[in-house]
């Protein structure tokens, strides 16, 4: 039986959320699988990924062939250098706290890296978010420029409505206000 660690897509349509299993090779895509190993969510920047290394590198030194996306996923968290640096271990070439010792640092260097990125993709969302209103508030501005003439006619004729209105209508009108 040939065992691939592949992807198994879950979510809705147009959001798609992977779980990464250990499958018989001739199995469905969507259908049995061995082990549940992690998932895998493309949804969001940086990608989520949640993986038992520890199982995935068991898997790998059993025999199971990963896909492609999967090997590059595995890449990503490390598993294919712990897989590595556990057959340096059988072949005596390393130790296990060796072993350790460089899989934490490059753990290390790669959480520094990924919390780099995150925190970029936020200064970045700012920036963006910073310049829209910068630009909101210059068209803002440019429309009450435009409409400040309209404005002060609109201003003059309402004076202008003002005198009217005070002017008495009648001459009886003009006699009382004169009599006060």
């Amino acid at each position: 039986m040939s065992v691939k660690i592949r992807l198994q897509r879950h979510g809705k349509k147009g959001k798609p959320f992977y779980w990464i299993v250990a499958a018989d090779a001739r199995a469905k895509r969507d259908g049995k699988y061995l082990e549940k190993i992690g998932t895998y969510n493309p949804n969001t920047n940086p990608a989520v990924i949640d993986l038992n290394i520890d199982k995935a590198v068991e898997w790998l030194q059993n025999g199971a062939l990963p896909t492609d996306t999967v090997k590059n996923i595995l890449s990503y968290k490390g598993a294919m250098l712990k897989n590595h640096l556990v057959g340096g271990i059988r072949k005596g070439a390393l130790t296990k706290e060796q072993a350790d010792a460089k899989f934490t640092t490059w753990i290390e260097e790669k959480e520094a890296k990924i919390s780099d990125k995150s925190a970029g993709l936020s200064q970045a969302q700012s920036d963006a978010k910073a310049a829209a209103f910068a630009a909101e508030k210059a068209v803002n501005e440019a429309r009450i420029e435009a409409a400040k003439p309209v404005v002060e006619e609109v201003i003059e004729v309402a004076k202008v409505d003002e005198v009217v209105e005070e002017a008495p209508e009648t001459i009886d009108d003009a006699a009382a206000k004169a009599a006060e």
